[in-house]
């Protein structure tokens, strides 16, 4: 056994328990460390399309923090990208492409998009997987073999490990965000705000 699959175990432990408000949180925190590193690329490296769901995401972030109306945006986001040009509904890749699935920052906010509509586990793992493959991504849409990764398995525990902290600190918050879906007064979606997004943003 590697000394990350523990810590996967762990992940998805926590994610069956949590709750879909808790879910969306975490689904949005990981999402946007991805996000916000592909963005840091340099210009040549940037994905157009990845880019674009920066919008998408800050509609994520609102809603799981409590905004009632922003699920209306998410909602006509994910539509748009279905029915747009990177819009596909067969093969192994779900509602999204492969060319889209090999970049893992477009993958995790479409999936952090569809964690926060629907509230089932699957979407928020997925993310977590996401954040797992952005380690061994090869930009060009190739996975590198491990061998070729000085401490890939140490990295990936790292990354699960940061991700057991974000749901300790998400399960703080767990009264509030059990009924975020609902509408929480904007005071407290503020205060959710500061104590969740900028801590699960910042790099890992």
């Amino acid at each position: 056994m590697t000394v990350w699959e523990p810590l996967a175990a762990a992940v998805e432990a926590r994610l069956i328990a949590a709750s879909s408000g808790e879910r969306a949180v975490f689904a949005a925190g990981v999402a946007e460390r991805l996000l916000a590193s592909h963005e840091a690329l340099p210009a040549h490296e940037h994905d157009p399309f990845t880019l674009s769901l920066r919008p998408l995401l800050e509609h994520v972030w609102a809603g799981a923090l409590g905004d009632a109306t922003a699920s209306r945006a998410v909602r006509r986001g994910v539509a748009e990208i279905m029915l747009g040009d990177h819009g596909h509904h067969d093969g192994p890749y779900g509602p999204y492409g492969p060319r889209d699935e090999h970049e893992p920052a477009a993958a995790a906010v479409l999936d952090a998009a569809h964690a926060h509509l629907f509230g089932c586990r699957d979407f928020a793992s997925w993310v977590s997987g996401h954040a797992v493959a952005a380690l061994d991504h090869d930009p060009d849409g190739a996975e590198w073999p491990d061998h070729e990764i000085p401490g890939i398995d140490e990295a990936i525990a790292t990354e699960l490990r940061r991700q057991v902290r974000d749901l300790d600190l998400i399960a703080t918050c767990s009264t509030q965000l059990h009924v975020a879906g609902l509408g929480l007064f904007p005071s407290t979606a503020a205060r959710l705000g500061d104590a969740l997004r900028t801590p699960l943003s910042r790099p890992a």
